[in-house]
């Protein structure tokens, strides 16, 4: 059974698009969404360097587009997703491509969400200096805790040892000067604020407004949700998902459990991928993976749809 994820904000890097832009038809549907977005998606993902690519509002849209236009690669229609791919997750604003790729949005809804949901963010990001850093290694048990004796939330709990803290960057320096037992390093991460934290609170209110112009479908592909991990089938049910999420901690180590308790035994993660891969090569034993970092992998992945392309029942 074949999962297909979508990464999240940070795993954006200076001219990533640049090597997609050679398959035919791809500059072509990148400026026509850049149009839509009034973004200019392909500068940014072929030339922008990368503090212009931090910036949440670019970042975002930026991601979605990007793993949009590898995931076409592989099932051009939606009946072919349909038909192969099992379940279906994105990390954070991977969860909008998701969307977009089981049925929920279409893809300029998606585009046209994740747009506002950049901007949303990026505005509140701005109201005070915040930040997140990632912890590797150390004992769920003992790092909440000690995050939660910081004032830090653990915005992204992703298994496989690592649990991302978000908050001021008081809070941030604090924690890098006292890590928790056990924890191997305190990485910063490249992103302009605390997300999925309650800094969050007005782009929530942001995004609820524009989710009112959505006229979300059932997924016609399972979908998992970051909230809790858990099935959800109802279209509606995604869309506030999406919108509450952006103020709550995203549970990857919960979608990944359910990734195995379904029988997963093959992952693609869509472009930029990487980061989610990795958590799955420590969490996932035995399942095998493919990561779209550039056109060159398209090849592998087709190799992983056609032994492992069983549907979900």
């Amino acid at each position: 059974m074949l999962v297909l994820v979508a990464p999240g904000q940070g795993a954006q890097t200076p001219g990533f698009l640049t090597p997609w832009l050679e398959l035919p038809g791809v500059e072509d549907q990148l400026r026509a969404w850049s149009t839509v977005l009034d973004l200019d998606l392909v500068h940014y993902g072929t030339k922008a360097d990368e503090d212009e690519i931090r910036d949440t509002a670019v970042a975002q849209p930026l991601l979605v587009a990007a793993a949009l236009v590898s995931a076409q690669q592989l099932f051009p229609t939606a009946e072919d997703f349909s038909a192969k791919v099992g379940v279906a997750a994105g990390h954070s604003v991977g969860e909008v491509t998701a969307a977009a790729l089981t049925g929920v949005l279409s893809t300029v809804d998606a585009l046209r969400l994740v747009r506002r949901r950049g901007l949303a963010m990026a505005e509140a990001a701005a109201v005070a200096e915040t930040g997140m850093a990632a912890l590797l290694g150390g004992d769920q048990d003992v790092v909440l805790p000690h995050l939660e004796k910081l004032g830090l939330t653990p915005a992204n709990v992703n298994g496989a040892g690592q649990i991302v803290a978000a908050g001021t960057a008081e809070q941030l320096a604090a924690l890098a000067a006292d890590k928790p037992e056990g924890t191997r390093k305190v990485v910063p991460l490249k992103v302009a604020g605390a997300f999925h934290t309650l800094h969050m609170a007005p782009a929530v209110d942001a995004l609820a407004s524009a989710a009112t112009q959505l006229v979300p479908a059932d997924p016609h592909t399972r979908y998992v949700s970051n909230k809790d991990g858990q099935l959800v089938a109802d279209g509606k049910d995604v869309i506030d998902r999406l919108v509450g999420q952006v103020a709550s901690p995203v549970r990857w180590d919960l979608c990944m459990e359910t990734f195995s308790a379904l029988g997963a035994t093959a992952l693609i993660e869509v472009a930029p991928g990487g980061a989610l891969t990795g958590l799955a090569k420590r969490a996932l034993p035995g399942v095998q993976h493919v990561a779209l970092k550039k056109p060159d992998h398209l090849e592998a992945a087709r190799t992983l749809i056609a032994e492992h392309a069983v549907p979900a029942e």
